[in-house]
């Protein structure tokens, strides 16, 4: 150990002795030529060769930190190899842990609580960000400095690694017993950013019920166990972060800090989920109660129970007085019945798209759906069992991600989702139009890639034929509106940006201007008079196609 009163490198005067660890003790020391006050936490080299640690790695993790800036980390100033320590010079940081905080006060409002998980998402997701990616793996209370000013700072950095994309699974098994997750122990493969997000699930989990999970039992229980007033939103935001299975936690900060930032939604979520699990509880009870009478009266009875219950929820969401109620009513239709197609429609056209932006968190959202499971299926499984539902929900993903998603559009990820739809039971319109868009979404992938010989691998003609072919008929009555003026804008707004090259693929500018005269003849004749003229999108849409026709006969002009 450090004496007090003794100077260390010839400038850090030791004061006191302010913390202590299993193999670290925490010195308060100044700085007398700059009149600054510093952390100096000591590591003992034997400790750390009997806990099986590597000095090398301990420095070379400890250089990495010192060239980390964030307001929620202190700053590392100095590693220092002193005789059987190392020492690491890191800002001090006054205040309290919120170690001590629940030690003395007992359970932390939820408020308090939602606010410093906000805070530890925002550091963890930038040290998840790091090239490599680096993992804390020891998030608990008593490394958590809370500041005067309600701010927090992750204070201990002695089991934080380099997340190596070819380990297999840790070297190292570190971690706090109850605060870790399965697979800082070894054997479940190595240490990623869900190891983070399930300690911040157990620090939530101490934080707020005043049971430390790293003592006996060992156990995490639902929070309202404990205090029946908390968040049913805030519980389930726990319960996702300490799931054993990595796959099944929240996959990254990002996605804890939103569900975090809409706590009280979930609340009403959590509700009507509740309904769903008790109308399954029934089918399930009625399945039972009739299976004596024969089983084909018992099935029948019971999918009736199901469809009945499904119908209400696609009502309720049909009636929906917001968005996210018509959402959650969508997503617990899902849940009751994952096989049928309208519900996953639904949210993709009257929630994800109200705003025809499909976001990266909706993009998630609905992911997550997809993978969860019934009877050991995914619900993309159960889904993909009506080839012809599953066809048509494709296709429809399929747009949202080719028009609209982030505002700009996923042509890779649309790609994927053409290839599912042409595969299944559209029609035959629709069906061809998913090839044909697909094939355009490769073009767009590929657009301006060179291949070994030096030529471009994209045909401008073959690609000028699919834009022209997805455009023809009347995609209004066979899709609607929308997606009518959706594609006929891509191909105005192609002409725009690839006249010469589609000129020099043997495309004349009297070919283009027939396909620009042909877009005006179905706004006219296919869109006007509908019910859906003077929608709102479609009013937008139709303005912004005005613009990119008036941009593609510029272009078109200056090539004859």
């Amino acid at each position: 150990m450090l004496d007090v009163g003794s100077v260390i490198d010839n400038k850090y005067k030791i004061l006191n002795k302010i913390g202590q660890g299993g193999m670290s003790v925490v010195y308060l020391a100044m700085n007398e030529r700059a009149n600054k006050q510093w952390a100096i936490k000591e590591i003992r080299k034997d400790a750390a060769a009997a806990s099986d640690i590597n000095m090398a790695s301990i420095k070379t993790e400890t250089e990495l930190l010192k060239n980390l800036s964030h307001p929620n980390l202190p700053s590392i100033a100095d590693i220092i190899d002193y005789e059987d320590s190392i020492l690491i010079v890191m800002d001090y940081v006054e205040g309290h842990t919120l170690k001590k905080a629940v030690d003395e006060y007992g359970p932390q409002p939820q408020e308090y609580v939602i606010e410093w998980a906000k805070q530890l998402c925002d550091v963890l997701g930038y040290l998840h960000s790091q090239n490599p990616p680096i993992i804390y793996r020891d998030l608990k209370p008593g490394n958590i400095m809370l500041k005067p000013d309600g701010t927090i700072v992750l204070i201990d950095f002695g089991t934080a690694r380099q997340y190596k994309s070819d380990n297999i699974e840790d070297t190292t098994c570190l971690g706090t017993r109850g605060y870790a997750a399965p697979e800082q122990f070894g054997g479940q493969g190595q240490t990623d950013a869900r190891t983070d997000i399930y300690c911040l699930g157990t620090t939530m989990y101490h934080l707020v019920t005043g049971k430390n999970p790293s003592e006996p039992p060992y156990e995490i229980r639902n929070i309202r166990y404990w205090n029946d007033s908390l968040s049913k939103g805030l519980e389930q935001i726990v319960a996702i972060c300490t799931q054993l299975d990595p796959e099944k936690r929240y996959q990254n900060c990002a996605e804890v800090l939103y569900a975090l930032e809409h706590f009280n939604e979930l609340d009403v979520s959590y509700r009507r989920k509740e309904k769903v699990k008790l109308a399954t509880f029934i089918t399930t009870i009625m399945l039972g109660a009739v299976a004596g009478a024969g089983a084909l009266i018992s099935f029948d009875y019971a999918n009736q129970i199901q469809q009945d219950s499904y119908k209400t929820l696609i009502d309720q969401a049909s009636r929906g007085f917001n968005e996210e109620d018509t959402k959650t009513s969508l997503i617990d239709s899902i849940s009751i019945d994952p096989s049928k197609a309208d519900a996953y429609i639904d949210l993709i056209d009257k929630v994800y798209l109200s705003d025809e932006n499909f976001s990266l968190d909706e993009a998630n959202e609905i992911r997550e759906i997809l993978i969860k499971t019934q009877d050991k299926k995914t619900y993309e499984q159960i889904l993909a069992n009506d080839p012809a539902s599953y066809s048509l929900f494709a296709y429809r993903l399929g747009l949202a991600y080719y028009y609209s998603f982030e505002g700009e559009g996923n042509k890779q990820q649309s790609s994927y989702w053409f290839k599912k739809a042409a595969e299944g039971g559209l029609s035959e319109n629709q069906t061809e139009r998913a090839k044909r868009l697909g094939a355009i979404a490769e073009y767009y992938i590929n657009l301006g890639a060179i291949d070994k010989t030096g030529d471009s691998t994209v045909s401008y003609k073959d690609y000028w034929d699919d834009l022209v072919a997805v455009s023809e008929g009347n995609i209004t009555e066979m899709d609607n509106a929308n997606t009518a003026l959706a594609i006929y804008k891509e191909l105005a707004s192609q002409i725009s940006m690839n006249a010469n090259q589609f000129k020099k693929a043997g495309v004349s500018a009297s070919d283009m201007q027939l396909q620009i005269l042909n877009i005006e003849k179905h706004v006219k004749n296919d869109i006007a008079g509908t019910d859906a003229e003077d929608s709102e999108r479609v009013v937008e849409l139709e303005q912004e196609l005005a613009t990119n026709i008036e941009e593609a006969k510029q272009v078109i002009s200056m090539l004859e």
